[in-house]
């Protein structure tokens, strides 16, 4: 069984960073869907770039859609993984499935040069969804509490050495159907 997957973030990589290297990088996600390149890294929706490699801006943008199977969350974990030493700093990337039921999964993929940035990348991730969930009923106070208990649980995971770089298919959020490909 196929499902649609949407892959969508920017990811700022450092100077000097080539396409064979992100090429080489990227090989799992480009195995898996059978592509030899970047240039062949093309959407299946076609108002969508797919995943491109902006040189003179330092960034690989990424908006991707394909067709899938389970497999697909291990390959893109490791491109991510393999990616990351060529990142300029921490950049989540969401991924968004779309099963054939209806039910729409969104989960972020976290890159970065080192744990700690990625950490700091998840952690502002969370502090902003917060903020723009609890702003509909709370003040700046409240929220600021919430958000200050969040960054003990953060600093709490980091203190006790948890993984970072991977988001679990459990962490995924349900998402109301027919909202595919919004940015």
């Amino acid at each position: 069984m196929h499902t649609e997957v949407h892959v969508h973030g920017t990811v700022p990589l450092r100077s000097g960073a080539s396409q064979a290297e992100l090429e080489q990088a990227l090989a799992p996600w480009l195995d898996y869907v059978d592509i030899e390149s970047l240039s062949e890294a093309r959407s299946a929706n076609q108002d969508e770039p797919g995943v491109v490699f902006d040189k003179r801006r330092r960034v690989l943008e990424i908006c991707w859609t394909g067709w899938v199977g389970r497999n697909f969350q291990r390959a893109l974990d490791a491109a991510f993984d393999a990616l990351s030493p060529y990142a300029e700093e921490a950049a989540g990337v969401e991924v968004t499935y779309y099963h054939e039921d209806g039910r729409d999964e969104r989960g972020m993929a976290f890159v970065g040069p080192t744990p700690e940035s990625i950490l700091d990348a998840q952690r502002r991730a969370m502090n902003e969804d917060l903020t723009a969930l609890l702003s509909r009923h709370f003040g700046e106070a409240e929220i600021g509490e919430v958000v200050g208990l969040v960054n003990q649980l953060f600093d709490r995971r980091w203190a006790e050495g948890a993984p970072t770089r991977e988001t679990d298919v459990s962490e995924r959020t349900p998402r109301s159907p027919g909202k595919r490909h919004l940015h």
